[in-house]
C-alpha cells in the first residue's frame, strides 16, 4: 500500500503532470472570463484613441470575409491568459521545485583531483590512471565529512 501512494506522488510531482494541468487551466478555467474581458473592456479602450471598433473591424476578399478584429480580440485574450498563468502556477511552481530541490542534501563526492595532473580519479585510486602519480587512497569517513 506504501509503495503505491509513493508511486501516486511520484506520479503527481513530475514536471509532465503539471505542465498538462497548466494547459488544462488556460485552455478552460480562465478562457471564457478573459475573452470577455479584451472583447468588453480592453479593445474598445484601444478603439477609442482611434474611435474605432475592433468587433466590426473586417475586411472582403472575393466575397471572403476576414475578420481581423476579432482575431486580435483572441490573441490579446491568448496572450493574458498566458501571462496570467505564468505568474499565478508556472513561476511559483518552478521556484518551489528549486526549493525542493535545493534541500535535498548533495551526494558525496566520488573522485577527486590527483595533486600532480588535476585529473578526477576515484576516491580509493591509489595511482593515478592518467599521469601514474601514487596518490594516497581517501577513507570513506573523510570523504563523507568533506
Amino acid at each position: 500500500m506504501a509503495s503505491i501512494r509513493a508511486d501516486f506522488v511520484t506520479f503527481i510531482s513530475k514536471g509532465n503532470l503539471i505542465q498538462l494541468a497548466v494547459a488544462f487551466v488556460m485552455g478552460v478555467a480562465f478562457s471564457a472570463v478573459v475573452t470577455a474581458l479584451v472583447t468588453d473592456i480592453f479593445t474598445p479602450l484601444i478603439g477609442m484613441a482611434g474611435k474605432f471598433n475592433f468587433s466590426t473591424w473586417v475586411f472582403t476578399f472575393n466575397g471572403s470575409t476576414i475578420m481581423q478584429g476579432a482575431f486580435l480580440n483572441s490573441l490579446i485574450s491568448f496572450l493574458t491568459i498566458a501571462l496570467v498563468v505564468f505568474f499565478v502556477i508556472a513561476l511559483p511552481y518552478q521556484r518551489w521545485s528549486d526549493r525542493q530541490a535545493a534541500k535535498k542534501a548533495a551526494a558525496p563526492p566520488t573522485t577527486r583531483a590527483c595533486p600532480e595532473c588535476l585529473s578526477q580519479i576515484p576516491l580509493a585510486a591509489r595511482r593515478c590512471s592518467f599521469c601514474t602519480s601514487p596518490v594516497t587512497p581517501v577513507p570513506p569517513a573523510v570523504s563523507a565529512a568533506a
